[in-house]
C-alpha cells in the first residue's frame, strides 16, 4: 500500500517508504493481470491535476492511457491509490501515488490528511511530500466494484476510490533542490482489499 506498470527502478524503496506501499500487495510484475485492464472500465476511471514550480502541466488521464491500483497502507495508516499516464509529447511519464489517512472501503469520508509522491518514470525524479500535513482529501467516496465490471475476475474486494482534494504546501525533491506545487487533483481508480484490512480503523502517527 497488479498492474504491468513500469518499474520506477532505484527509486522504489525511496516511494514505499514516502507512500507507506503495503507489504500485503505482490510486485507488479508478479501479478498475471490482462493487458487490457488498466483502471477501470471506459470514462470511470480518470485522473486530473494542475502542477506549477518543477513541473508545468495541467493533466487529464482518462481511457486506456492511464493505469491505476491501489491497496491498503501498512499498520493501519489507511489506503493507497497510484496512478500512471501516458507519455506527453516529450515522452515523459508521470506516476502519483497518494496516501489517504481514510479507512478502506469506508463509503464517503471528508478532510482526509494525504501524503503524495510523483514520480518522474526512467528519470530518477522524485517529490514527495515527506508527510500528510501538507495536502489533504476534502472528498473521498469507496464503493464496491459490481462483479460485471470488475476488470480482474474472481477479485472478491475491489473498490472504485474517487476523490478530489488540494496542497497547501509542495512536494519537494528528496534533495531539496526543486519543488513540486500540486494546487488541485481529483481522480477515479481502483483499489483492493483483503477482507481483515476493510473498514479498518486509521491508525493516526
Amino acid at each position: 500500500m497488479q498492474l504491468p506498470f513500469k518499474r520506477p527502478y532505484a527509486l522504489l524503496p525511496a516511494l514505499c517508504a514516502l507512500a507507506a506501499c503495503s507489504t500485503s500487495v505482490p510486485p507488479r510484475s508478479a501479478v498475471n493481470e490482462p493487458a487490457a485492464a488498466t483502471c477501470l472500465p471506459g470514462e470511470r476511471g480518470y485522473f486530473r491535476a494542475s502542477l506549477r514550480g518543477a513541473l508545468d502541466a495541467e493533466l487529464d488521464w482518462r481511457g486506456a492511457g492511464l493505469q491505476c491500483e491501489g491497496g491498503a497502507r501498512p499498520e493501519g495508516r489507511g489506503l493507497r491509490v497510484s496512478f500512471l499516464g501516458p507519455a506527453d509529447a516529450s515522452g515523459r511519464q508521470l506516476r502519483f501515488v497518494f496516501g489517504i489517512a481514510a479507512a478502506p472501503g469506508a463509503g464517503m469520508s471528508r478532510t482526509a490528511p494525504t501524503n503524495v509522491t510523483v514520480i518522474v518514470e526512467g528519470q530518477r525524479q522524485l517529490y514527495a511530500t515527506q508527510g500528510d500535513d501538507k495536502c489533504a482529501v476534502e472528498a473521498l467516496s469507496q464503493e464496491p466494484v459490481a462483479a460485471a465490471t470488475r476488470p480482474y475476475p474472481g477479485e472478491a474486494r475491489l473498490y472504485r476510490v474517487a476523490a478530489r482534494g488540494y496542497c497547501i504546501d509542495p512536494a519537494a525533491a528528496l534533495d531539496g533542490s526543486a519543488r513540486l506545487y500540486i494546487n488541485r487533483f481529483d481522480f477515479a481508480g481502483l483499489a483492493r482489499f483483503e477482507d481483515n484490512e476493510v473498514h479498518a480503523p486509521v491508525v493516526h502517527d
